[in-house]
Protein backbone atom coordinates (compact mmCIF):
# COMPACT_ATOMS: atom_id res chain seq x y z
CA UNK A 1 0.00 0.00 0.00
CA UNK A 2 1.80 3.21 -0.87
CA UNK A 3 0.76 6.71 -1.79
CA UNK A 4 0.60 6.23 -5.53
CA UNK A 5 -1.76 3.57 -5.26
CA UNK A 6 -4.53 5.06 -3.20
CA UNK A 7 -5.87 7.71 -5.77
CA UNK A 8 -6.69 7.44 -9.23
CA UNK A 9 -5.38 10.99 -10.29
CA UNK A 10 -8.47 13.11 -12.41
CA UNK A 11 -10.97 11.98 -9.87
CA UNK A 12 -12.23 13.85 -7.07
CA UNK A 13 -11.73 12.45 -3.46
CA UNK A 14 -14.75 9.98 -2.39
CA UNK A 15 -16.02 10.37 -6.39
CA UNK A 16 -18.26 7.84 -7.23
CA UNK A 17 -17.53 5.51 -10.30
CA UNK A 18 -19.30 6.48 -13.67
CA UNK A 19 -18.94 7.37 -17.34
CA UNK A 20 -18.83 10.73 -18.57
CA UNK A 21 -22.29 10.55 -19.24
CA UNK A 22 -23.42 10.55 -15.47
CA UNK A 23 -23.88 5.91 -16.27
CA UNK A 24 -22.48 4.16 -13.33
CA UNK A 25 -19.22 2.42 -14.92
CA UNK A 26 -18.88 -1.37 -14.24
CA UNK A 27 -16.28 -1.90 -11.29
CA UNK A 28 -12.85 -2.69 -12.77
CA UNK A 29 -11.89 -5.56 -10.72
CA UNK A 30 -8.43 -5.55 -8.90
CA UNK A 31 -7.08 -8.57 -6.86
CA UNK A 32 -7.18 -7.86 -3.05
CA UNK A 33 -4.06 -7.71 -1.13
CA UNK A 34 -3.46 -7.88 2.56
CA UNK A 35 -3.44 -5.66 5.25
CA UNK A 36 -2.37 -7.46 8.26
CA UNK A 37 -3.73 -6.20 11.79
CA UNK A 38 -0.28 -7.08 14.77
CA UNK A 39 -1.98 -9.01 17.57
CA UNK A 40 -2.82 -6.47 20.28
CA UNK A 41 -1.62 -8.45 23.31
CA UNK A 42 1.54 -9.74 22.39
CA UNK A 43 4.45 -8.70 23.53
CA UNK A 44 6.87 -6.89 21.30
CA UNK A 45 9.13 -9.02 20.83
CA UNK A 46 6.85 -11.88 20.50
CA UNK A 47 5.01 -9.60 18.11
CA UNK A 48 7.98 -9.09 16.08
CA UNK A 49 9.00 -12.44 15.07
CA UNK A 50 5.21 -13.51 14.75
CA UNK A 51 5.22 -10.33 12.35
CA UNK A 52 8.72 -11.22 10.43
CA UNK A 53 7.13 -15.04 9.68
CA UNK A 54 4.08 -14.01 8.97
CA UNK A 55 5.45 -11.43 6.34
CA UNK A 56 7.50 -14.13 4.67
CA UNK A 57 5.02 -16.42 3.67
CA UNK A 58 3.18 -13.67 0.50
CA UNK A 59 2.12 -10.53 -0.56
CA UNK A 60 0.89 -7.82 2.40
CA UNK A 61 0.20 -4.52 1.56
CA UNK A 62 0.03 -2.93 5.33
CA UNK A 63 0.69 -3.66 8.49
CA UNK A 64 -1.48 -2.30 11.07
CA UNK A 65 0.07 -1.88 14.38
CA UNK A 66 -1.95 -2.66 17.39
CA UNK A 67 -1.27 -2.47 20.74
CA UNK A 68 -4.44 -2.57 23.66
CA UNK A 69 -3.56 -0.98 27.13
CA UNK A 70 -0.42 0.21 26.10
CA UNK A 71 0.65 3.77 27.65
CA UNK A 72 2.19 6.15 24.70
CA UNK A 73 5.84 5.39 25.01
CA UNK A 74 5.15 1.44 25.35
CA UNK A 75 3.19 2.03 22.37
CA UNK A 76 6.18 4.12 20.88
CA UNK A 77 8.94 1.54 20.79
CA UNK A 78 6.65 -1.07 19.84
CA UNK A 79 5.57 0.98 16.46
CA UNK A 80 9.47 1.81 16.20
CA UNK A 81 10.47 -2.22 16.77
CA UNK A 82 7.59 -3.22 13.92
CA UNK A 83 7.77 -0.64 11.16
CA UNK A 84 11.20 -1.05 10.01
CA UNK A 85 10.23 -5.18 9.49
CA UNK A 86 6.95 -4.25 7.49
CA UNK A 87 8.82 -1.57 5.62
CA UNK A 88 11.56 -4.13 4.53
CA UNK A 89 9.10 -6.45 3.41
CA UNK A 90 7.69 -3.90 1.03
CA UNK A 91 4.49 -3.19 3.71
CA UNK A 92 3.20 -0.38 4.64
CA UNK A 93 3.80 0.52 8.43
CA UNK A 94 0.61 2.30 9.72
CA UNK A 95 0.05 3.46 13.29
CA UNK A 96 -3.05 3.15 15.34
CA UNK A 97 -3.73 7.23 15.98
CA UNK A 98 -0.71 8.32 17.58
CA UNK A 99 0.35 10.42 15.37
CA UNK A 100 3.54 11.09 17.21
CA UNK A 101 4.82 7.79 17.50
CA UNK A 102 4.26 7.43 13.70
CA UNK A 103 6.50 10.23 13.28
CA UNK A 104 9.26 9.01 15.58
CA UNK A 105 9.06 5.10 14.36
CA UNK A 106 9.15 6.66 10.62
CA UNK A 107 5.87 5.11 9.78
CA UNK A 108 3.79 5.16 6.55
CA UNK A 109 0.85 6.66 8.25
CA UNK A 110 -2.08 6.89 11.00
CA UNK A 111 -5.22 5.01 11.14
CA UNK A 112 -8.13 7.24 12.61
CA UNK A 113 -10.94 6.18 14.17
CA UNK A 114 -14.27 7.55 14.73
CA UNK A 115 -15.56 7.60 18.50
CA UNK A 116 -18.81 6.59 18.84
CA UNK A 117 -21.95 6.98 17.69
CA UNK A 118 -23.86 10.16 16.04
CA UNK A 119 -26.99 9.66 19.13
CA UNK A 120 -27.58 11.13 22.20
CA UNK A 121 -24.47 12.35 24.64
CA UNK A 122 -21.78 11.08 22.40
CA UNK A 123 -21.82 13.58 19.29
CA UNK A 124 -19.86 15.90 20.86
CA UNK A 125 -17.33 13.30 20.43
CA UNK A 126 -18.22 11.79 17.27
CA UNK A 127 -17.52 15.98 16.29
CA UNK A 128 -13.89 15.68 18.29
CA UNK A 129 -13.25 12.78 16.24
CA UNK A 130 -13.95 14.23 12.70
CA UNK A 131 -11.63 17.11 13.74
CA UNK A 132 -8.92 15.13 14.83
CA UNK A 133 -9.21 12.65 11.17
CA UNK A 134 -9.32 16.41 9.41
CA UNK A 135 -6.08 17.20 11.40
CA UNK A 136 -4.08 13.89 10.83
CA UNK A 137 -4.85 14.49 6.97
CA UNK A 138 -3.68 17.99 6.94
CA UNK A 139 -0.66 17.30 8.30
CA UNK A 140 0.28 13.58 7.23
CA UNK A 141 -0.69 14.54 3.08
CA UNK A 142 0.03 14.49 0.78
CA UNK A 143 3.44 12.45 1.43
CA UNK A 144 2.04 9.84 4.08
CA UNK A 145 -1.49 7.81 4.20
CA UNK A 146 -4.30 8.32 6.47
CA UNK A 147 -6.77 5.61 6.65
CA UNK A 148 -10.21 5.97 8.86
CA UNK A 149 -11.27 2.73 10.92
CA UNK A 150 -14.69 2.76 13.58
CA UNK A 151 -17.20 3.34 10.54
CA UNK A 152 -20.69 2.73 11.94
CA UNK A 153 -22.41 3.98 8.94
CA UNK A 154 -22.43 5.02 5.49
CA UNK A 155 -22.37 8.64 6.33
CA UNK A 156 -18.92 8.05 8.23
CA UNK A 157 -17.53 6.49 5.58
CA UNK A 158 -17.87 8.95 3.11
CA UNK A 159 -17.60 11.97 4.98
CA UNK A 160 -14.21 10.85 5.85
CA UNK A 161 -13.51 9.92 2.04
CA UNK A 162 -14.72 14.03 1.56
CA UNK A 163 -12.02 14.99 3.86
CA UNK A 164 -9.16 13.32 1.32
CA UNK A 165 -8.84 9.76 3.70
CA UNK A 166 -6.78 6.64 1.67
CA UNK A 167 -8.82 4.42 2.78
CA UNK A 168 -11.74 3.63 4.95
CA UNK A 169 -11.68 0.79 7.42
CA UNK A 170 -14.67 -1.41 7.45
CA UNK A 171 -15.09 -4.06 10.89
CA UNK A 172 -14.67 -2.77 14.29
CA UNK A 173 -11.56 -4.06 15.61
CA UNK A 174 -13.05 -3.29 19.48
CA UNK A 175 -14.96 -5.87 19.02
CA UNK A 176 -14.71 -9.62 19.78
CA UNK A 177 -14.16 -11.35 16.58
CA UNK A 178 -16.62 -13.82 14.52
CA UNK A 179 -15.29 -17.03 12.56
CA UNK A 180 -17.27 -15.27 10.08
CA UNK A 181 -17.16 -11.77 8.84
CA UNK A 182 -19.45 -9.83 10.50
CA UNK A 183 -22.24 -9.18 7.25
CA UNK A 184 -22.63 -5.79 8.02
CA UNK A 185 -18.56 -5.68 7.08
CA UNK A 186 -19.79 -7.52 3.80
CA UNK A 187 -22.24 -5.41 3.18
CA UNK A 188 -20.17 -2.05 3.57
CA UNK A 189 -17.38 -3.70 1.47
CA UNK A 190 -19.28 -4.46 -1.59
CA UNK A 191 -21.13 -1.34 -1.82
CA UNK A 192 -18.18 0.67 -1.03
CA UNK A 193 -16.04 -1.42 -3.65
CA UNK A 194 -18.60 -0.90 -6.77
CA UNK A 195 -19.12 2.75 -6.11
CA UNK A 196 -16.07 4.75 -4.96
CA UNK A 197 -12.57 5.09 -6.20
CA UNK A 198 -11.10 5.34 -2.62
CA UNK A 199 -9.96 1.89 -1.48
CA UNK A 200 -11.48 0.26 1.30
CA UNK A 201 -9.94 -2.32 4.17
CA UNK A 202 -12.54 -5.03 4.89
CA UNK A 203 -12.04 -7.07 8.01
CA UNK A 204 -11.99 -10.97 7.89
CA UNK A 205 -13.20 -13.06 10.69
CA UNK A 206 -11.05 -15.66 12.43
CA UNK A 207 -11.46 -18.43 9.96
CA UNK A 208 -8.84 -17.88 7.06
CA UNK A 209 -12.11 -18.98 4.87
CA UNK A 210 -13.30 -15.83 5.53
CA UNK A 211 -10.57 -14.34 3.29
CA UNK A 212 -12.21 -15.62 0.09
CA UNK A 213 -15.87 -14.06 1.47
CA UNK A 214 -14.15 -10.52 1.78
CA UNK A 215 -12.15 -10.98 -1.53
CA UNK A 216 -15.25 -11.79 -3.19
CA UNK A 217 -16.62 -8.35 -2.50
CA UNK A 218 -14.08 -6.25 -4.31
CA UNK A 219 -12.68 -5.15 -1.77
CA UNK A 220 -9.39 -3.66 -2.25
CA UNK A 221 -7.87 -5.19 1.36
CA UNK A 222 -8.17 -7.83 3.55
CA UNK A 223 -8.18 -7.07 7.39
CA UNK A 224 -6.79 -10.09 9.04
CA UNK A 225 -5.98 -10.51 12.64
CA UNK A 226 -6.48 -14.16 14.26
CA UNK A 227 -6.67 -15.69 11.18
CA UNK A 228 -2.66 -15.35 10.74
CA UNK A 229 -1.60 -15.31 14.42
CA UNK A 230 -3.70 -18.34 15.35
CA UNK A 231 -2.89 -20.36 12.63
CA UNK A 232 -2.01 -23.74 13.58
CA UNK A 233 0.53 -24.06 11.11
CA UNK A 234 2.03 -20.80 12.04
CA UNK A 235 1.92 -17.33 10.51
CA UNK A 236 3.73 -17.92 7.47
CA UNK A 237 1.55 -20.75 6.10
CA UNK A 238 -1.49 -18.63 7.23
CA UNK A 239 -0.18 -15.50 5.25
CA UNK A 240 0.56 -18.11 2.41
CA UNK A 241 -2.96 -19.46 2.66
CA UNK A 242 -4.78 -16.23 2.01
CA UNK A 243 -3.17 -15.29 -0.89
CA UNK A 244 -4.13 -18.40 -2.57
CA UNK A 245 -7.84 -17.92 -1.64
CA UNK A 246 -7.00 -14.42 -3.27
CA UNK A 247 -5.94 -15.40 -5.97
CA UNK A 248 -8.79 -17.91 -6.36
CA UNK A 249 -11.17 -15.72 -5.99
CA UNK A 250 -9.38 -13.16 -8.81
CA UNK A 251 -9.23 -16.04 -10.77
CA UNK A 252 -12.85 -17.27 -11.09
CA UNK A 253 -14.07 -13.37 -11.58
CA UNK A 254 -11.35 -12.82 -14.11
CA UNK A 255 -12.53 -15.75 -16.28
CA UNK A 256 -9.12 -17.62 -15.33
CA UNK A 257 -7.21 -20.33 -13.89
CA UNK A 258 -5.53 -19.54 -10.63
CA UNK A 259 -1.27 -20.36 -11.21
Amino acid sequence: MSKSSQKKKGRAAGAPKSTADGRPREPERVRSRLFLVTDPAAEPEAAAAALAEALAGGDVAAVLISATGSDEAAYQRLAERLAPLAQGAGAAAIVVEDTRAAGRAKADGVHMQFSGRRDGGEEEHEDLAARDIRAAIERFHPDQIVGVGNIRDRHDAMSAAEDGCDYVFFGLLDLAPGEEVHPKTLAFAEWWAEVFEIPCVALAGTSLASVADVAETGADFIAVREAVWSHPEGPRAAVAEANRLIDAVFASADGTSPA
